[in-house]
């Protein structure tokens, strides 16, 4: 008896039968069969390779085909088959060119399509720039009117510095009393931790909360500078590669301002602690006075006769501390734009960095050549300094509480000073490739934000890092923190001002 596959209709090599349906099987198809739809061809009930039984038969000698019994019938039989791999390869040729061809079209087009969305790219930023600037109830900035000043801003030789008028008196006294108010109210708010003050456990659980990316030029990416006003810590003032500052409302998201003046790009920028003023200074050689309410410009200091590096606010927001690559510092007032005092470091390298002490009698200043000096502002004197960093200060802090002082330098390090005795007593070794550009102590000194190729959160006292953001796409080029430090602003060479917060 011949048993017939259910499947091929021939006698099977290896016959089984499926107990589902009862039919006779080749093993090997109806294993495929069963692998690819898991049920009997016949029936479509559910069937599996373990049901099948075999069935025990004799062996079933095959007959030849006809065609392969002669010999001319055998070469027939070869021919046709090199006929039939001729053709195959042939048209595998054929399709291989047509894929060279299309691939290379492909090609030709994702070229042309990123050339596309590189130009749309630009065009969308500066579209955002010009947005950001008509946003409803957003002030349209007033554009300055030129004075005689700014004629040294069209080509013409820069204007010399201005001759200095002198510390009077009137203004020593101005400057005594004031640091002796603010010495009895920083000892008051020393004993206690002010209240509302963010816990670092809040500060840990930070994230980037807004992302600001238009408030400076696209032609001329990076933020250079960045500055809060302390008494409404929703404007923020940011200057840029531009040559423009931009007074911002972080609340309403618009832009208040568009402060246009100085020939190079804005790298400090300062927020009147209680006024709408902002202090800008360049490597233009000048330092600027604006009335942030009509964008004007009321002052224009000339007291370098190079490049400016450093700013900082007196306690009293009347007077203005200078570095600049001319190896000077200079005491100006910016209500009148005469400079008050003018020293030479003595170094002989550019000062590259200026901060006040929080009561505004001493100051610090960073060299080129890696020394922190501290100033006594009245006798116009150096009266320490400060070594132990490898290559140029970029950046200088004091602590709210008037103790200590924070440092950083091209070494990849910030290092943290005791005023009281005059030594180094912590330094925070960062990555060796680590670009520390700016660093800030929050109002109450309990925490430091440095930035550079991150931004980061310490807690003083402790130091350690509770806080490391990545978010920016460049180097971070500065940090402040909001009121309470309840949030935390930073700037950045990709031309964003990003906020974080719980």
């Amino acid at each position: 008896m011949a048993l017939i596959c259910g499947i091929c209709n021939e006698v099977p090599e290896h016959p089984v039968v499926s107990p589902v349906s009862g039919i006779v099987f080749e093993r090997r198809l109806i294993e495929k069969y069963i692998n690819e739809n898991g049920k009997d061809p016949i029936n479509g009930k559910d069937l599996d390779v373990e049901q099948l039984v075999d069935i025990k038969a004799p062996p079933t000698a095959k007959p030849k085909a006809p065609s392969a019994t002669s010999v001319p019938a055998l070469l027939k039989s070869l021919q046709d088959e090199w006929d039939a791999v001729m053709l195959n390869s042939f048209t595998l040729r054929q399709q291989l060119q047509t894929a060279r061809q299309e691939l290379s079209h492909a090609l030709y087009q994702h070229d042309a399509g990123c050339r596309v969305i590189a130009r749309l790219t630009k065009e969308v930023g500066s579209l955002r720039e010009a947005v950001a600037t008509l946003k409803p109830h957003a002030q349209v900035p007033a554009v300055p009117q030129p004075t005689v000043a700014d004629v040294a801003e069209v080509g013409v030789p820069a204007v010399a510095p201005t001759e200095t008028a002198g510390m009077t008196p009137e203004i020593i006294a101005k400057l005594q009393d004031r640091a002796t108010v603010l010495t009895q109210e920083r000892k008051k708010r020393g004993k206690t931790v002010p209240e509302g003050l963010i816990s670092a456990e809040t500060i840990r659980d930070f994230r980037t909360i807004a992302s600001h990316p238009s408030l400076h030029s696209a032609s001329i990416p990076g933020i250079l500078a960045i500055d809060l006003h302390a008494a409404d810590t929703s404007k923020v003032v940011t200057g840029g590669a531009d040559k423009n500052a931009t007074v911002f409302n972080k609340d309403t998201e618009q832009v208040v301002a568009i402060l246009k003046g100085h020939s190079k790009k804005v790298n400090h920028v300062i927020y009147h602690p209680s006024e709408d003023i902002v202090v800008t200074s360049s490597p233009d050689t000048t330092v600027r006075v604006w009335n942030v309410s009509n964008s004007q410009c009321s002052q224009i200091i000339r007291a370098h006769a190079d490049a400016v590096t450093g700013l900082s606010l007196h306690a009293t927001g009347d007077y203005v501390l200078s570095t600049g690559t001319d190896e000077h510092w200079a005491f100006s007032d910016i209500r009148t734009g005469r400079v008050l005092s003018k020293v030479s470091d003595g170094g002989g390298v550019a000062l590259t960095v200026a901060q006040f002490h929080p009561d505004g009698l001493i100051f610090a200043t960073g060299t080129a050549d890696a020394q922190i000096k501290i100033w006594d502002l009245k006798e116009q004197t150096n009266v320490a300094n400060f070594t132990g960093h490898m290559g140029q200060v970029s950046a200088i802090s004091f602590s709210e509480n008037g103790y200590y002082l924070a440092t950083a330098a091209d070494d990849a390090s910030v290092k943290i000073w005791d005023l009281r005795k005059l030594k180094n007593f912590k330094t925070i070794q960062l990555e060796g490739s680590y670009e520390v550009k700016d660093l800030c102590f929050d109002q109450s000194g309990t925490y430091l934000a440095v930035a550079g190729s991150d931004v980061r959160v310490y807690v003083c006292k402790l130091w350690n890092d509770v806080f490391v953001s990545n978010d920016h796409t460049a180097t971070v080029t500065g940090v402040r923190f909001g009121h309470n430090a309840k949030f935390l602003a930073s700037v950045s060479m990709d031309r964003t001002l990003k906020l974080y917060g719980p």
